[in-house]
């Protein structure tokens, strides 16, 4: 099967080359590599540079081959829990740790009010699940039409939104195939689809008019983030049939946006035994022809409820190393409730941990620079430095000083584990002759 289509890459040039230019120049400086390369991989649909002309204070944000391994934070708020200023203060969490897009999921009331708030706070690419403000608008999805569906996503590109989930992949014929699953259809965006097709006895709008979100997101410069909504729930739905039956759809639509001059990438599954993600990524880069890889997780184990911020980093480093682009967090209020701005913090720089790790396994230019200064800091006891250096710089010295909380012990040759007379590094110095007199 082809990996690339040089035929809706052209398009894609054509439609979009004055803004692909300057975007791919700015990818390219942040990412130290050619212009030229972001170029042509974009324009070959293996990269997408998520920007929505109405996101006037848009830093541009390269996911897709060749590039580092990019984060999403996941925030918003429910119908029952938070405020407009608690989801504006994830935001700068997520920003100040890191985050390279943020995905507003929110399903309460004010939708308009909280989505302006978010892109006026975000220098990065926002995305979000139009279903959702559909359905918030009635008072149950089957009293949608098509048009309701397809208006909401007009309404939020033209306020900026970047990219979009759009559960155009799963089909009358896909329902069957869940009925031997432990947890069924656990995407909300999938069941909505679900319950309003079973009803209607009609296919997936999304699907049925997809030339017409085509048409709404090239005019806007909408990426289309087509999401997986059977993906498996649990480790025994996982790589079955139903999910894989929408990936071949998906790979089909991943074509026809590219046909029509629209970016695109693909979402993955959220709970995959450790032994399957590569496989899964392997058959989604194939199926989808290349188009840049958007996980969720992967969680590789079900059994760990409040720590699956760990349990999802794990696989996101085995995914990214296999090939993924993009990795959604978890936080450790996963499968529990709404997380606040400490669950986004934590989930956050555990799935910082895992694409900086993919990074350094693929190999990328630069990749291990910092881990090397890192570890230089380390041997000359540069506490500020190693601060400086860290993923979370405040977590960082917090624990280093909550046992040598004084001043005086940033200049110590020794932390509270070892002390000043067991430490390795200090004995190593002191055989290479390199002074560790203590200047405590």
């Amino acid at each position: 099967m082809e990996t690339t289509n040089p035929d809706a890459g052209t398009q894609l040039t054509i439609a979009r080359s004055g803004v692909i230019s300057g975007q791919a120049e700015a990818v390219a400086a942040d990412e130290g590599i050619a212009a030229e390369n972001v170029r042509e991989a974009l324009a070959a649909g293996r990269i997408v540079i998520p920007a929505n002309h109405h996101h006037a204070n848009l830093k541009p944000v390269g996911i897709g081959e060749g590039l580092t391994v990019k984060v999403n934070v996941n925030l918003g708020r429910s119908q029952t829990e938070s405020c407009l200023t608690e989801e504006v203060d994830k935001v700068d969490i997520a920003i100040r740790h890191g985050a390279d897009a943020v995905m507003d999921l929110s399903t309460g009331p004010d939708l308009d009010e909280i989505r302006q708030a978010v892109l006026d706070a975000c220098p990065i690419p926002v995305g979000t699940v139009p279903i959702y403000q559909a359905l918030s608008e009635v008072d149950d999805v089957i009293d949608l039409s098509v048009d309701d569906f397809l208006d909401v996503v007009r309404r939020q590109a033209e306020q900026g939104v970047d990219f979009m989930t759009l559960h155009a992949g799963i089909l009358k014929a896909h329902l069957g195939l869940t009925a031997d699953r432990f947890t069924g259809i656990v995407s909300r965006g999938g069941a909505l689809m679900a319950r309003w097709m079973e009803h209607h006895d009609r296919e997936n709008p999304y699907f049925e008019y997809f030339d017409r979100v085509l048409d709404i997101a090239k005019e806007h410069d909408v990426t289309l983030s087509l999401g997986d909504g059977l993906r498996p729930g649990c480790l025994h739905d996982a790589s079955d049939a139903a999910q894989f039956a929408e990936l071949g759809t998906l790979g089909d639509l991943t074509q026809r946006a590219w046909d029509g001059g629209v970016q695109v990438m693909i979402e993955g599954p959220g709970h995959v035994p450790f032994n399957q993600i590569t496989d899964n990524v392997r058959r989604q880069k194939e199926v989808c022809h290349g188009a840049p890889f958007y996980v969720l997780g992967p969680l590789v184990t079900d059994i760990a409820p409040g720590y699956d911020h760990i349990t999802g980093a794990i696989g996101a480093t085995v995914a990214a190393v296999a090939g993924a682009d993009f990795l959604c967090y978890v936080t450790p209020k996963e499968h529990l409730g709404l997380p606040d701005a400490d669950d986004v913090r934590e989930g956050l720089i555990a799935f910082k941990i895992a694409a900086h790790a993919a990074d350094v396994a693929r190999g990328l230019p630069g990749a291990q620079d910092r881990d090397d200064e890192m570890a230089r800091a380390r041997y000359d006891f540069d506490w500020n430095r190693q601060f400086d250096l860290a993923l979370d710089p405040d977590r960082a010295r917090q624990y280093h000083d909550e046992t040598l909380p004084e001043s005086r012990y940033r200049e110590s040759h020794y932390c509270s584990m070892c002390g000043p007379k067991f430490c390795p590094m200090k004995v190593t110095r002191e055989l290479q002759g390199k002074g560790v007199e203590d200047r405590c």
